[in-house]
């Protein structure tokens, strides 16, 4: 790999728009899938309906790659997002150079250098992803939807029925690579869980750290009840 390696972003039709999924993906598996098979077989490439990233060894090859793409495109009457498409430097430990861009969202990570630590303890730059800010945006709304401080009558093993689907959901994908970027959202579900229990229990009404308490004290006893519980992320019980 050369240093300047470099990854190009596309984007077609507009999110929201009125061509569904189905056949955005069906139309840009022609416009874009094929098109790179035939005209960069040698490149990385990665698609979501109109949304899409192609690997490149050098700036010369990602800018050429960008250039016959718009072409390809307005020969079928598409256009590039000019908002979201881009080069991006993929900087780390191996690529040192410096580029106008660095980081880049797809599919719910926002990807750039980061610190990482390999198996022999060593710390080094790595270009990794890691949940974006949009997507934690996201599960945050998702949990203040749930508007658990308006559910006093529920049993903490409702709530647990309720949202560990939606949990275990975010650990598996959001989780999958750099898991403590998501660990902020997860102790959100824990102040949630604190705000129902401040509701339901007037004992515990008064003070966020008793109700925090309580809730570690539960944890220690159920550490399986929430799904984030069981890879640590618990209220504490000091």
């Amino acid at each position: 790999m050369n240093t300047d390696e470099s990854l190009i972003r596309s984007s077609g039709t507009p999110q929201g728009g009125v061509i569904s999924p189905v056949l955005a993906n069906l139309f840009m598996h022609y416009a874009f899938d094929m098109w790179m098979k035939k005209n960069y077989p040698n490149d990385p490439w990665a698609r979501y309906a109109d949304d899409g990233i192609a690997h490149c060894k050098t700036l010369t090859e990602a800018e050429s790659l960008l250039k016959a793409l718009k072409v390809g495109l307005e020969e079928i009457g598409l256009e590039l997002h000019l908002d979201k498409t881009r080069i991006v430097y993929c900087k780390d430990d191996d690529r040192k150079g410096k580029y106008t861009n660095e980081t880049f969202d797809f599919l719910g990570y926002t990807f750039r250098p980061r610190l990482s630590k390999s198996k022999y303890g060593k710390f080094f730059v790595n270009f990794t992803p890691a949940v974006s800010n949009k997507a934690s945006k996201a599960m945050r709304q998702t949990i203040r939807s749930w508007r658990l401080q308006l559910k006093p009558d529920k049993e903490l093993k409702d709530i647990a029925n309720m949202s560990n689907p939606v949990i275990r959901g975010c650990i598996n994908y959001c989780g999958r690579f750099y898991k403590s970027a998501l660990y902020l959202v997860l102790r959100y579900v824990n102040a949630a869980l604190r705000n129902w229990a401040r509701r339901k229990y007037k004992k515990l009404s008064r003070g966020k750290r008793k109700a925090e308490h309580w809730l570690g004290k539960i944890a220690k006893n159920l550490p399986k009840l929430f799904a984030h519980w069981q890879i640590g992320i618990v209220p504490t019980a000091e």
